[in-house]
């Protein structure tokens, strides 16, 4: 796996055009994200049915939306809803050429469904980014096709970069299991957090406080991991002392029947899940 890239360029000098196509709560999100590094609005087409207000506002500050003659583009990113593909595929005929390069953000859309709806011969790259996106704090696994060039790779690092952290495999096999652990993770943290909750209201705790309690501890432990050089690991075991609360907490979550291997059948079932999805 190539190393995490956490510094994107800026995109001031993207060549040519770029396609979005879908304009959700992800397609908003890289839309704001390549904005903030400095990609013009006039180089972003967007095509997108039902377009919301901050769409129609950059529309007016020279994004094109939904225009009635396409140009090929540079790159297409997809980002409709997997179940809507085969309706809005069509939509890039005449952005996408041999030599344009696409993403794809959809889950389970695998890079053989892709190449039979895209040109014969194109670059293609399949990603999966998870929710923090929204607040540029998420994490993006891609996957290529043969005829990703180098330099496209990397242009598709630089898109990618503008809602996280980007990851690459090589075997598109992978992504089943990223899809379990990054792409429906977030599902389990909040998980987490909830059922603390309701475990501080069952030792009598106020269900305000408890709550309160609950969610800035995960959001606080999450931000020490991501600022800190220590392992999750060595973090979990700075706070664990010998007979303390701590240690008697985590006498009942670990071990046989416990937090960790819950975690593993759960990763297992979602990883089946998406494979099954993926057909």
């Amino acid at each position: 796996m190539a190393a995490r890239i956490n510094k994107p360029r800026p995109l001031a000098k993207f060549p040519g055009s770029l396609v979005l196509l879908g304009a959700g709560k992800m397609g908003q999100a890289m839309l704001e994200g390549w904005l903030a590094r400095g990609l013009a609005p006039k180089k972003i087409i967007v095509l997108e049915p039902q377009p919301g207000k901050a769409v129609k506002a950059l529309a007016r500050r020279g994004l094109k939306l939904n225009p009635k003659h396409p140009t090929q583009a540079s790159a297409t990113v997809i980002a409709v809803k997997p179940q809507s593909a085969a309706e809005a595929l069509p939509a890039l005929r005449g952005y996408a050429g041999k030599t344009t390069l696409a993403v794809s953000i959809m889950a389970g859309r695998t890079l053989s469904f892709l190449q039979e709806s895209l040109p014969s011969g194109a670059a293609i790259v399949r990603a999966m980014p998870n929710t923090p996106a929204a607040i540029g704090r998420g994490i993006t696994v891609a996957t290529p096709n043969a005829y990703v060039s180098p330099r496209q790779r990397k242009q598709a690092s630089e898109l990618l970069a503008a809602i996280g952290s980007v990851e690459w495999v090589r075997d598109e096999a992978l992504m089943d299991a990223v899809t379990a652990v990054s792409g429906s993770g977030p599902a389990y943290v909040f998980l987490l957090a909830e059922a603390m909750a309701q475990a501080g209201i069952a030792a009598g705790l106020p269900a305000e406080l408890a709550a309160r309690l609950a969610r800035e501890t995960v959001a606080g432990s999450g931000e020490l991991l991501h600022r800190s050089d220590l392992d999750a690991a060595t973090l979990r075991e700075n706070v664990t002392s010998p007979g303390g609360t701590t240690a008697a907490a985590l006498t009942v979550l670990v071990g046989s029947g416990g937090f960790d291997e819950l975690l593993t059948q759960a990763i297992a079932a979602a990883t089946r899940r998406s494979r099954e999805l993926a057909g």
